[in-house]
């Protein structure tokens, strides 16, 4: 069985921000939230690499994964809402 453990998005995103706006270096942010050195250091990089406009105006990354999340729900209930409208449609012919 595995070790490994596992992170959400939103986990992710905010250990990135506080790096980056705390200004601390990664060796003292990652035993504080109880991440490796080398995996906070990767999730950083990743998102600079992401992200390389940002500046102070723009979206941090917990915006970002919120903004993501949103984008994946606000997909579902469309496929939700579409699916409904042919169902009410369908029995609706049928009582006809």
């Amino acid at each position: 069985m595995s070790n490994r453990r596992t992170f959400s998005a939103v986990f992710r995103a905010e250990a990135v921000e506080l790096v980056i706006s705390s200004g601390r270096p990664i060796a003292q942010v990652a035993p504080e939230i109880g991440v490796v050195e080398g995996t906070l250091d990767n999730w950083v990089r990743v998102w600079k690499e992401e992200h390389p406009e940002a500046g102070a105006a723009e979206p941090g990354p917990v915006e970002w994964a919120k903004y993501k999340a949103l984008q994946a729900e606000n997909a579902e209930l469309k496929r939700e809402i579409d699916f409904l409208g042919k169902v009410s449609s369908f029995f609706a012919a049928k009582q006809r």
